[in-house]
């Protein structure tokens, strides 16, 4: 027998002197399917169990042949609403009479009720949930089924108000493990409802999470503002803190074989390698200081393992620039989606943005290719330059010409040899100007002899770029280079690492970086969340497909609706829908917190395995909540908030958990 069944079972079945022993009596069933339960409740029980609130976890035990092994179950139930009882209409009948007969009834006396009257109007029904069963299988170990494979009579039933002993194994259930043991981070405690005029008096109940359920998991976080998204993200990073810490590898540093490289976890259920976390931080908040969190914000808490990076130049801040000079294939990639030239549909602009600047697989022995590529970069670089990008003092432009273009085009500068960023612009804007002119045969005579043009599509279209013309030898009739201008902000004339490389590497460390998006337009923020992304993403599908490890890294989003696609988007090769359906064999988690259910595609709602969800306030969003799990069951709580006291109120599913559990999530930062 493990541990966990040593503690546990004595609990949950015990019984003292022919009576269950694991919590108050509180109600009889007096219905029973399936799924629900109608119960019996006396006034006297719920005082006595000091309340029975909305969304109440309750145990329902058989009690005909106690000593009958195969019948010792406990049936989970959760509290819905009233429900009438089979006499009710003779209660209500009989209540009506009284008030219209007894009229001293509101005053101070004392009730004119005969005791048996007063006894018959006590009761109430309760109509319950059915969440599952807990039963002891043939070794001895208790499992829980998330149904009823067998029920009996209703009346066979006592219902009990689990003790908070019971009541913390019942949320925190585990199949190997004992709640709050190795392994297991506190994120709050239960809470049944906004009212806590019981509850305040009775002993806190600790709610768990663990590392496999959020780690390499999609996690959704909804709710209105200021009902404490942002403090449940905050305590998620926190858990994946701590998950972190208990590490035992650093990643690319112990050989494994391909069997353990598919195992993420350790046996205690703490991650192999450190977990990186990246922030994409829209409003600020985890980045910088804020009263909200007492002057504590992530970054102040993590200092030694959190780099910040901003849009544009702050102090302690590395900022997200790249050198477009050295950066080829990077830089061009930002230009083309950078949101003014995405947009951009003219002819000249579209033809620029499907220009192949990407370096020949055979460029070492293709010399023709090779000469081809250097032509388009030269062009390419001199767009920059026309545009303003600030370039290297030394900056050498190299690329090949025969003799004979040379002659027609410039004499006595050979661009093989190196020239000016100046030169050669002037070099290939007086190239453009002849190029059609039928007086120059060098051109028409290399097409005739090898069957193509001197300059192919792309570097025509680099040229109509550089020169505004987009005839050869016409007047300028275009925007050419100076479409370029407005992505000058993102170009930084130093040599430094790429950005998202820098990024990679950081997350491949552990650590926690925070993209610092406060000051952007959303057009900027979402080319840089998804140029990021789709770096980190398609890092990890080539360690995937080369059978290197992965250590889980978490991306975090808040005001998700910002950055995701649109619920009726259904294109699959969007950044963030490829991360909620092929992150978890990559170990990629998504966090995202936003207002709406309904404002997230359904490709990502479908593959969200964790939920919180605070206060939605319109029966469209409970409608599109019901369809997940059993939160069915809180529709009518969750329109209801207190802004004073009901912050960090959630209602929790996480993957490990068979059902949902109402939960205070604790206030970060922590004490």
């Amino acid at each position: 027998m493990g541990i966990s069944t040593q503690l546990t079972q004595p609990k949950l079945f015990k019984r003292k002197d022919g009576e269950w022993d694991t919590g108050i009596f509180v109600a009889r069933p007096f219905r029973l399917s399936y799924s629900k339960a109608e119960i019996l409740v006396a006034d006297a029980w719920k005082q006595k169990a000091k309340g029975i609130p909305q969304g109440c976890f309750l145990l329902a035990y058989y009690d005909n042949e106690l000593d009958d092994k195969a019948n010792i179950e406990a049936v989970l139930l959760r509290v819905i609403q009233p429900t009438k009882l089979p006499t009710d209409q003779d209660v209500i009948s009989s209540m009506v009479e009284y008030y219209k007969d007894d009229i001293s009834t509101g005053t101070n006396q004392k009730s004119q009720l005969d005791s048996f009257t007063r006894y018959e109007f006590s009761f109430s029904g309760l109509e319950c949930s059915v969440l599952g069963s807990f039963y002891v299988d043939n070794a001895g170990k208790i499992r829980f089924g998330a149904d009823l494979e067998n029920f009996y009579s209703a009346h066979n039933y006592s219902v009990i108000k689990p003790s908070s002993d019971i009541l913390k194994s019942i949320v925190n259930y585990r199949e190997n493990g004992v709640p709050g043991g190795p392994g297991d981070i506190k994120i709050g405690k239960v809470r049944y409802s906004s009212s806590r005029r019981f509850q305040q008096t009775e002993a806190d109940v600790p709610v768990y999470v663990k590392a496999p359920d959020f780690a390499g998991k999609r996690t959704a976080l909804f709710g209105m503002t200021r009902t404490g998204k942002s403090n449940t993200l905050k305590k998620i990073i926190q858990a994946c803190v701590e998950m972190s810490s208990n590490a035992e590898f650093q990643l690319d540093k112990n050989r494994e074989n391909s069997d353990e490289i598919l195992k993420p976890f350790k046996e205690d259920n703490n991650p192999k390698y450190p977990i990186g976390q990246i922030i994409f931080d829209i409003n600020g908040e985890y980045a910088n200081p804020n009263l909200q969190d007492q002057g504590t914000a992530i970054f102040d808490l993590y200092k030694e393992q959190t780099i910040r990076y901003s849009t544009i130049a702050k102090p302690d801040f590395l900022e997200m620039k790249v050198n477009f000079y050295n950066e080829i294939e990077n830089g061009f990639d930002l230009i083309r989606t950078y949101p003014t030239i995405a947009n951009d549909n003219t002819r000249f602009v579209t033809g620029f943005k499907t220009v192949d600047l990407v370096k020949p697989e055979d460029y070492a022995t293709n010399r023709s290719a090779a000469a081809r590529h250097d032509r388009r970069i030269a062009v390419y670089l001199c767009c920059l330059y026309r545009a303003g990008f600030q370039a290297p003092s030394n900056l050498r432009i190299k690329f090949t010409a025969n003799q004979e273009v040379r002659n027609v085009v410039s004499q006595g500068v050979n661009p093989s040899q190196g020239i000016s960023l100046d030169e050669a612009a002037n070099w290939w804007e007086s190239l453009w100007d002849i190029y059609e002119n039928n007086d120059i045969e060098v051109f028409r005579n290399y097409k005739q002899q090898n069957d193509r043009e001197w300059a192919d599509d792309d570097l025509k279209a680099l040229l109509v770029m550089l020169t505004r013309k987009s005839r050869s030898g016409k007047r300028a009739d275009c925007s050419g280079f100076r479409v370029l201008k407005p992505v000058i902000d993102q170009h930084t004339s130093t040599a430094q690492e790429p950005f998202d490389r820098d990024i990679l590497n950081n997350l491949r460390q552990g650590k926690i970086v925070i993209i610092d998006l406060s000051l952007g337009n959303p057009e900027i923020q979402r080319m840089f969340s998804e140029r990021i992304c789709n770096r980190i993403f398609t890092d990890a599908i080539n360690r995937f497909t080369s059978t290197q490890a992965n250590n889980f890294i978490q991306f975090y989003f808040e005001e998700a609706h910002n950055l995701f696609p649109k619920k009726e988007d259904k294109d699959l090769s969007q950044i963030y829908n490829r991360l909620a359906k092929e992150g978890a064999k990559l170990n990629l988690g998504l966090i995202y917190a936003t207002q709406e259910v309904s404002s997230i595609s359904s490709n990502i709602l479908k593959a969200t395995q964790n939920w919180f969800i605070s206060h939605l306030n319109n029966e469209d969003e409970i409608k599109e909540l019901r369809k997940y799990y059993d939160f069915s069951d809180f529709t009518e709580g969750l329109i209801r908030f207190s802004q004073d006291t009901d912050k960090g109120f959630v209602r929790m599913k996480t993957y490990s958990n068979p059902f949902v559990i109402p939960v205070q999530i604790d206030r970060f930062p922590p004490e």
